[in-house]
């Protein structure tokens, strides 16, 4: 059987803890941060005006999918904060699923209602839904970021189980 890979883009908050927890994920093969959402082409740390620190995940359809990664997702960081996460202020670290199609569109809306149904919260899901546009990749020192600096900075854990039964 052939592998069958797709791609996500996710973020919530700085992309290294997303990152770092995600590649550790069943299905997932790759990982990639990055910047997407905003104004200017070819955006860096230092510019990217209204773009997200985003991870692009490379995932193995036939081992995983969407849903299960949304799922992960909401149980790594905190999706009723508006452009925060930790110390991480500012649009750039907004909770957000860049939907690549209807289909994706659709899993992450059942997911938001799924999540703000299970209480786990105490204000409801702030996260955005917005079409994918173009994912440009980070520069190359915030790839692997924590393989690389392993007591590095993350405010991601996992907070909680699994939101599916």
């Amino acid at each position: 059987m052939s592998s069958t890979l797709k791609t996500a883009v996710l973020a919530g908050g700085c992309f290294w803890g997303l990152e770092e927890l995600f590649r550790q994920q069943p299905g997932v093969v790759d990982t990639e941060a990055g910047y997407t959402g905003g104004s200017n082409v070819n955006p860096t740390y230092s510019d990217h005006p209204g773009h997200a620190e985003a991870l692009q995940i490379t995932y193995d359809a036939n081992v995983t999918d969407f849903r299960r990664l949304l799922d992960f997702f909401f149980q790594v960081h905190d999706p009723t904060t508006l452009n925060r996460q930790g110390n991480d202020v500012g649009d750039a670290y907004r909770s957000a699923i860049f939907y690549a199609d209807q289909t994706e569109l659709d899993e992450a809306n059942y997911m938001i209602a799924v999540v703000n149904k299970s209480g786990c919260w105490p204000k409801p899901v702030a996260t955005s839904l917005e079409p994918l546009t173009t994912f440009f990749p980070a520069e190359s020192y915030h790839q692997d970021y924590l393989q690389k600096n392993p007591g590095g900075y993350s405010c991601h854990y996992r907070r909680g189980g699994s939101y599916l039964s």
